[in-house]
């Protein structure tokens, strides 16, 4: 008897999900994904214009949050800015960290995607900001190990409770960073 076909959006895009976080993004095929789902990849196709379209509804709420976050910086003092990105961050990382799992090792081939190019603009304003805006090497250095440490083990510890990872992660940025003033 044959399978009955799921042809929902919603299934689709879960399916996708799996696949980019077994495979990656790169290891995934749109017949791969059509095959979990149990339908055929013109179906996915009838959904998603092509594999990119599904990466980018995964991530869209988290895109959008981040954008979100890059506004509030853009607004703020230097050492309102720090501690704004730091708090920021960390939330949006440890809300998303099942989204960024499925990217890890994949995410600077991503940003050459035009639908994440934009991305590598927002990461820079991150990084300044975690530096406090200041142009000291040993500043822009911490934060960017600090803004990769984050999504790093965020992507890394997804058995670990929000409520014990977001402040930990918070104490490590305070301590890695340098005070702004």
């Amino acid at each position: 008897m044959a399978r009955a076909i799921p042809e929902t959006h919603g299934e689709i895009l879960a399916a996708a999900g799996r696949r980019f976080a077994v495979t990656g993004y790169k290891g995934t095929s749109l017949q791969d994904i059509a095959r979990e789902v149990g339908c055929s990849k013109a179906t996915v196709l009838y959904h998603f214009a092509n594999k990119e379209a599904l990466l980018c509804e995964l991530m869209a709420p988290a895109i959008a949050l981040l954008e979100a976050l890059d506004t509030r910086i853009a607004g703020c003092t230097p050492a309102d800015a720090q501690r704004v990105a730091a708090e920021g961050f960390v939330d949006l990382a440890v809300r998303f960290r099942r989204e960024i799992a499925l990217l890890r090792g994949e995410f600077p081939d991503l940003l050459q995607q035009p639908a994440f190019a934009h991305i590598q603009q927002i990461s820079e304003h991150l990084v300044a900001a975690f530096a406090g805006h200041s142009d000291r090497p040993a500043a822009r250095i911490a934060a960017l190990v600090v803004l990769a440490g984050i999504a790093e083990t965020c992507g890394e510890f997804l058995d670990i409770p929000d409520d014990e990872l977001r402040p930990a992660l918070l104490a490590v940025a305070h301590r890695a960073l340098e005070p702004t003033t």
